[in-house]
């Protein structure tokens, strides 16, 4: 099950659905509870489709290894998988207060703009547009 499985969006939409309609039966003095409910939802279906990741990740460098397999450079390098995570893991950390923030100033659409702007520095990281792992490694080569 991943990001783009339609059950999941699915069930992330039911969600979302669910609590704004639950913010208009309240009221906005609810507002904050039911945000930080809604995306510590957000944030443990978030953990989980990593865990599954990881595991799966480490259940194939495992397999490769029994195999007999080297592992691949890229695997060590800048821009390895640890790497790609970490700067995930800590996007989505910062993601929690960017997004209280967000809502307590601009409502759904601040909400919105905060979350497109999580995923467009994840996308571009993970594409490489980011200068710094380039930097790193012209830097150890000296």
């Amino acid at each position: 099950m991943t990001a783009h499985d339609p059950e999941t969006k699915s069930e992330m939409k039911k969600e979302l659905d669910a609590t704004l309609q639950t913010r208009k039966e309240l009221g906005p003095e609810y507002e904050s509870e039911l945000v930080d409910g809604f995306l510590d939802k957000v944030d443990r279906k978030i953990d989980t489709t990593i865990d599954r990741h990881v595991r799966r990740h480490l259940a194939e460098q495992q397999m490769a290894a029994a195999r007999g397999a080297r592992p691949r450079p890229a695997d060590t390098g800048p821009g390895s998988f640890g790497e790609r995570f970490g700067f995930a893991a800590i996007s989505l950390v910062l993601a929690i207060p960017l997004s209280a923030i967000g809502v307590v100033n601009a409502g759904l659409a601040g909400l919105l703009v905060t979350w497109a702007g999580i995923v467009g520095v994840n996308a571009l990281n993970s594409a490489g547009v980011f200068p710094w792992p380039q930097h790193r490694k012209s830097h150890d080569e000296r």
